[in-house]
């Protein structure tokens, strides 16, 4: 059988894909030693964080195409988690003041179930009826945790017990962006993966061809808030404290979208690499653009849909980032290649 011709090529790219990952990750891992200044690491580790956000948000938002105006609700399940976990107010109901390396993993845990069990209703809808559905979640977890104030604290927050140590925690988001990055390219690559991008494509067309959609979205939803409940629980930890105002931050929400939609919905380098250009961005309209910076970004926000609907990474045309029905198309492809050459 003649070996199918274009398969190989792509292998052999994808693998050079996460070599090169591996070697800048390798490289953000010595920048600590360059003794840099507290203000170069917190703004290095609030930037890793964004592309964790954005790449958990691109599981559900760009490669199944269940756009999730939402998703941070379970950044403040984890926050809340860890913050529940290890407070030492005697005024909470349930404090076991727990370590933080103990209470984190229940914070993945805790949005993950919340997931599971808000997709069941949830991922029943489609297009913008989803979306709504999730924004007043969102609105409804922040007034949930401001009234159930015997457990959360409510309006007046948790207070953390203070342990501070930036480089730990400048090595904690490397290591949560470096697994969600990661986990997302694997994914990616699998036919768990195939199987999102077709929903994308054509949710009818992939139940016909024996795919099971409700079971893939649901794990798929289920996989971005663990990773996005880890997120919430080690920033409430390196805040120190918390409130419902502070946690469910709409603009943070925005944010994490606004990065996977500037990179490129769908792909793998898409969002961190939209992730890094929002920052810094961000951080540019910010120091100038002190007033407007919050206007400058939304019309560049507004600029990219209008003329750059696929991404940075659709802008560079990178093999990589095919189209979605392209992809769907490689094993038919594949077959009809065998046939013709036997």
């Amino acid at each position: 059988m003649t070996r199918v011709s274009g398969l190989e090529p792509v292998s052999l790219f994808r693998r050079r894909e996460i070599w090169i990952w591996l070697g800048l990750v390798t490289l953000a891992a010595l920048f600590p030693l360059t003794q840099p200044t507290t203000a170069r690491l917190l703004m290095t580790m609030q930037m890793f964080l964004l592309i964790t956000l954005a790449t958990n948000w691109n599981l559900i938002g760009g490669m199944t195409g269940y756009v999730d105006f939402g998703h941070l609700t379970f950044f403040g399940v984890g926050a809340y988690t860890v913050g529940i976990l290890m407070t030492r107010s005697k005024e909470v109901l349930f404090a076991p003041q727990l370590p933080f390396w103990q209470a984190l993993p229940f914070a993945g845990l805790m949005a993950m179930l919340f997931a599971f069990l808000l997709g069941m209703a949830t991922l029943r809808l489609r297009g913008p009826y989803f979306s709504i559905a999730m924004l007043a979640t969102l609105l409804a977890m922040r007034e949930l945790t401001r009234l159930a104030s015997p457990l959360t604290g409510g309006g007046a927050g948790l207070d953390l017990p203070p342990e501070l140590n930036r480089v730990q925690e400048y090595y904690i988001t490397l290591g949560l962006m470096t697994l969600s990055v990661g986990l997302i390219w694997w994914i990616r690559n699998t036919e768990f993966g195939l199987s999102l991008l077709a929903i994308r494509e054509d949710e009818i067309g992939a139940e016909m061809r024996g795919i099971n959609t409700t079971l893939h979205k649901t794990v798929a939803f289920s996989l971005a808030a663990f990773l996005t409940g880890l997120v919430g629980g080690f920033w409430a930890w390196q805040n120190t404290y918390i409130d419902p105002d502070v946690v469910f931050f709409e603009p943070r929400n925005l944010e994490m979208i606004m990065a996977a939609v500037l990179g490129g919905l769908g792909t793998v380098w898409g969002p961190p690499l939209g992730a890094a250009v929002l920052y810094w961005l961000r951080e540019f309209f910010w120091s100038r653009f002190l007033l407007a910076h919050l206007l400058g970004l939304g019309i560049m926000l507004m600029l990219v849909v209008l003329f750059l609907p696929g991404g940075i990474v659709g802008l560079m045309g990178r093999r990589g980032s095919v189209s979605l029905a392209s992809l769907w198309q490689l094993r038919p492809f594949a077959s009809s290649q065998q046939e013709e050459n036997p």
